[in-house]
């Protein structure tokens, strides 16, 4: 089963990623910010991270970074899911690691196929 974990510091923004992975059997876990998905990158090993950008203590830029920058994370898919919608903020998610980048609102469609995507693209790579 692929396991997901959702940082978002927005509750309901977790519930709607949480109600729509879930609903295709995939495995959720979840982190109020970049921080606290560290502590569960190193506990639970998800298969792909969804990130917000603008959270507080660790921004999804700064996770991206972290992630990458560790041997036994960097090979982890991200995408990050941000209301922050200018070409810039895509260049520079991608700059800071990110595999993708989709902006708020979206439609379900799109983030399973961006999942589906980065995890096939993971495994394919290992």
């Amino acid at each position: 089963m692929v396991t997901v974990l959702v940082v978002d510091d927005s509750h309901a923004s977790r519930e709607i990623f949480s109600g729509i992975l879930q609903s295709h059997s995939i495995n959720v876990i979840e982190a109020t910010n970049g921080l606290e998905a560290t502590k569960q990158i190193k506990e639970h090993s998800p298969d792909v991270v969804i990130s917000d950008v603008v959270m507080p203590e660790m921004n999804g830029y700064e996770l991206c970074r972290w992630i990458k920058s560790n041997p036994s994370t960097q090979k982890i898919p991200i995408l990050l899911c941000s209301t922050k919608d200018e070409e810039f903020d895509r260049y520079w998610g991608m700059k800071q690691g990110a595999d993708a980048y989709i902006t708020k609102p979206f439609a379900p469609p799109e983030l399973l196929k961006k999942i589906k995507e980065l995890f096939e693209n993971s495994k394919a790579n290992s």
